[in-house]
């Protein structure tokens, strides 16, 4: 080992470096994170690994910045080829669902910080690998951005690798000699597609000091959060020993290991060969089904070979100078239908035909690199007389290489894959199997029939069987309860569920917490009821003739009635406008009430408060699209039409020389009361808002805000004397003031 002292590292780590390795740094922006409520509120990193990587090192960073900052447990998720599924919140997920844990690490961040949190992976696979890091699940306390102090956490992960640039190629058939001394040796050896077994052999293995052959062998490369790797320990006395491997991964390079395990110095000499077990496919094919059928027709339900044609061809050459047949191979259709979307059907329509002779083998490319952030679904179903009590249509998903030893094992186990098992039997005739984030890959559905008991019943046995195949975003599209949402990291793409109604889960069907369709129905009219309470301030406003505040008010009724119609989930739903539409325009219609209310209580004069009322709106409409949930950009407008309500109070009082309002009962009937209104609606607003009691609180929030507003609305203005026009018609403009006197008495 070369110690070769990286710079970039903390405290210059030593990081070891072998001869024939290099180092390359590979890193991405940081992230803030956020507390976790469903898979949007992760930060996902998407790495690329290079080939011939021997060392892989994670290194995280995590800062923190803010007022009100403390030490937080943080998760960081790793795997290979997808994006890692996980669940946090414990939830349940539908039924034959694959759910694998994934392979992650916690610390809290102050431990991140002092000790730079590492990850080694020895050997890793080359390509994708993805990071997902996240707080602790978040509370249901539901916050209003910039009002309180908050917290920054800041991760970023940099990738170092060590890779060999020094690879011997190991061709089949052709021993190839080698001598360990301190070193591995790195070799590679390309597995072509349709090899059914590969044998890995040391030969004339000798040692310069002891007798037998202290030699590792390792085989394949580490995936998270499984890891298949083989590995092949030879300290026996024999100068030969051998690796056998089933169904190795189809077209594509194979890492090889080898690793002397005697003393240091020690010279360890033999001869490393690899022999290949191939087989024929018999593919099924268009012209070959228009021949066995000459007088059928081409669509889904016609294309069936028939049984006779079959066993006919199967049996014509079950051996040839080629090899044995191994699968009968039918080719498919890959469709792809949108972002996220793929649909595979077999050129021969949708049925596959088993028999027990040998495995039948769709291949299902996933291997583009967009394909990984989606749902795969997989659906076989039968006919009901077909398969008997004495049959059994087994069905294996695996990735890289099909599974082909169903006469042997039922386990669907290949190389370096542990497969997924499906089966059809004469008690279930439908089987299903949802693969959330499926691995970047080419993917193999075999099935083949079986009869454990008696297998003379399968020898002339063919049942046809219906696949149904697709990828999609989200499984049923989330459900009523759930809203399917597409994100985005740089150019990758990747889909995830956002729940309501107290529903939970990767596809909203956790319903442990989940509302009734009562409890919807009474949350739904608490929250489009209570906006009819501003029809107290449009009575007050138009009796004592504010036209503009009553016109905002209705406004504001509406939208706001209508949203929250539009924001319920499942059947307690209508929505008259896009949902965008109608939150904008309540938000709006929210911000403009308390500014025209406000600009009504200073009591203005009628040009001056007719241009701030349309140049406030304005300026909220544009705060609205640059951040709707900002509060300061609500508030900051309402904060300055307060100083100008206090400005000309003030005023009036200094004229007047007594306070303003002048009456007493004004002050304990009406601004008493609608200010301890607006206040606890603001305060109920920013601090006691949770997702349980939302639905609740936001519904008092309306008839505050409704009620403040009946409250400050100020008494009638005095009747004045038609305008008078300074300038005449002549000039085409007409300058008009008002000529009433302000300064009233308020009663």
């Amino acid at each position: 080992m070369l110690p070769v002292c990286l710079p970039h590292l903390p405290d210059c780590h030593l990081f070891p470096v072998e001869v024939g390795l290099v180092s390359e740094h590979f890193s991405q922006a940081p992230q803030k994170l956020s507390f976790y409520s469903w898979y949007g509120s992760t930060r996902l990193f998407h790495f690329r690994v290079p080939p011939d990587t021997v060392l892989l090192r994670w290194l995280l960073h995590v800062s923190q910045g803010g007022p009100s900052c403390t030490d937080e447990e943080i998760t960081v998720h790793f795997r290979y080829g997808a994006p890692p599924v996980i669940n946090p919140l414990g939830t349940s997920f539908p039924d034959n669902t694959l759910n694998h844990a994934s392979f992650h690490i916690r610390a809290l961040l102050s431990t991140l910080m002092l000790d730079n949190t590492s990850v080694n992976i020895s050997h890793p696979a080359p390509g994708d690998w993805f990071l997902v890091a996240h707080l602790p699940p978040s509370s249901q306390k539901i916050q209003v951005k910039g009002f309180v102090p908050t917290c920054a956490y800041i991760f970023q992960p940099d990738m170092l690798v060590m890779r060999v640039v020094e690879v011997s190629t190991l061709e089949p058939e052709v021993p190839l000699p080698q001598t360990l001394l301190s070193y591995p040796s790195y070799l590679k050896i390309f597995v072509p597609e349709y090899t059914q077994e590969l044998r890995l052999e040391l030969q004339g293995c000798v040692s310069s000091v002891s007798p037998g052959c202290p030699v590792r062998l390792t085989v394949g490369a580490t995936t998270l959060p499984r890891n298949f790797q083989r590995v092949l320990t030879c300290t026996g006395l024999a100068p030969s020993c051998h690796l056998l491997l089933s169904s190795p991964p189809w077209g594509r390079w194979l890492q090889v290991t080898f690793e002397s395990l005697a003393e240091p110095h020690v010279t360890v000499g033999f001869t490393a060969k690899a022999v290949f077990t191939v087989c024929r496919p018999w593919s099924v094919t268009i012209h070959h089904l228009i021949q066995n059928n000459p007088n059928q027709t081409y669509d889904t339900s016609a294309i069936q070979l028939s049984q006779s044609a079959v066993h006919r061809d199967l049996g014509r050459s079950s051996r040839v100078d080629s090899g044995p047949f191994c699968l009968l191979n039918y080719p498919v259709l890959r469709e792809d239908t949108d972002v996220v979307s793929v649909h595979f059907q077999p050129l021969n329509g949708a049925f596959v035909l088993v028999h027990s002779r040998m495995p039948s083998v769709m291949q299902l490319r996933l291997d583009t690199g967009m394909d990984s952030g989606g749902s795969f679904i997989i659906v076989l179903r039968t006919n009901k007389t077909e398969v008997t009590n004495g049959t059994l249509v087994a069905a294996c998903v695996n990735a890289a290489s099909p599974f082909l030893s169903f006469n042997t094992s039922l386990n669907c186990t290949t190389a370096f894959f542990q497969g997924y098992p499906m089966f059809l039997r004469a008690s279930s005739h439908m089987a299903n199997l949802i693969m959330p984030f499926p691995e970047t890959d080419n993917w193999y559905l075999s099935l083949q029939l079986v009869c454990p008991e008696s297998p003379e019943d399968c020898e002339q046995a063919v049942v046809r069987v219906e696949t149904i195949l697709y990828l999609v975003p989200c499984l049923n599209d989330c459900g009523p309860y759930g809203q399917c949402l597409l994100l985005r990291r740089y150019g990758y793409v990747y889909a995830g569920c956002s729940c309501k109604a107290g529903w939970r889960g990767w596809s909203c069907t956790d319903n442990s917490t989940a509302q009734t369709v009562a409890q919807q129905r009474a949350a739904a009219l608490l929250l489009t009821l209570s906006n009819l309470m501003f029809l107290a301030p449009i009575a007050i406003s138009l009796h004592r003739s504010f036209l503009v505040e009553a016109s905002v008010y209705f406004y504001t009724m509406f939208f706001s009635t209508f949203y929250h119609a539009c924001d319920q989930p499942g059947e307690a739903v209508l929505c008259i406008l896009s949902y965008d539409t109608l939150q904008y325009c309540d938000f709006l219609g929210s911000g403009a009430s308390t500014w025209v209310t406000i600009l009504c209580m200073a009591r203005l004069k009628t040009i001056l408060k007719q241009v701030l009322l349309v140049l406030g709106t304005l300026v909220i409409a544009m705060s609205l699209q640059m951040d709707r949930r900002g509060i300061w950009n609500l508030m900051g407008p309402c904060v300055f039409a307060f100083v100008i309500m206090a400005s000309m109070w003030i005023y009036r009082c200094g004229h007047r020389g007594q306070c303003y309002p002048t009456s007493w009962q004004r002050w304990v009937f009406y601004l008493l009361p609608g200010i301890s209104m607006a206040s606890v609606g603001i305060a109920m607003y920013t601090s006691m808002m949770t997702s349980d009691n939302y639905y609740y609180t936001h519904s008092i929030w309306h008839i505050l805000l409704a009620g403040s507003a009946a409250f400050l609305l100020p008494p009638r203005e005095e009747k004045a004397g038609s305008w008078a026009c300074l300038q005449k018609f002549p000039c085409h403009y007409q300058i008009c003031r008002n000529d009433r006197d302000e300064l009233y008495t308020v009663t």
